[in-house]
């Protein structure tokens, strides 16, 4: 590897709930560098959590995290001429990153609805331990699991 690792950049905490997860989801979020319009759209999605749930909107978030962040992956591998579906665990940093990724794929693919309902729906979904991102999760860990006998691989 040549040169020096990137450095980890410190982002700032949103600054309605002075939240660093929130912050990461907004900037997931963001498209071209419009902050504001991201920002806008996650403050509306938890408005409405706020409304339907009766709960604080970022505990229903950080459920919502926790309940697509998944623990195992799969990483293919070339041994002897054939490629192997290794499981592997998942790091910690990568955890949020997938979990924000699934989020806010499963929110975009849906159609019809301004953004910010369907972002609400999807965090409420996940909190419940249901939607797109936790089957998405489900999936991935279930080909983790069903390609164990390759673990001897993993390094």
């Amino acid at each position: 590897m040549r040169g020096k690792k990137a450095p980890i950049r410190q982002i700032l905490p949103d600054p309605k709930f002075n939240n660093l997860i929130v912050a990461k989801l907004v900037n997931h979020l963001m498209y071209d560098g419009k902050k504001t319009t991201a920002q806008k759209v996650v403050y509306d999605a938890f408005d409405i959590i706020a409304e339907k749930t009766k709960q604080d909107p970022v505990e229903v978030f950080d459920m919502a995290l926790k309940n697509a962040m998944p623990s195992l992956e799969v990483k293919s591998k070339r041994v002897g001429g054939a490629n192997y579906q290794v499981p592997m665990p998942v790091r910690g940093e990568r955890r949020y990153v997938l979990a924000y990724r699934w989020i806010l794929d499963a929110t975009r693919s849906k159609h019809g609805r301004p953004m910010s309902a369907k972002l609400a729906d999807e965090l409420m979904a996940a909190a419940k331990n249901e939607g797109e991102a936790v089957k998405k999760k489900m999936d991935v860990q279930r080909m983790a699991e069903a390609n164990r006998a390759f673990a001897h691989f993993a390094r």
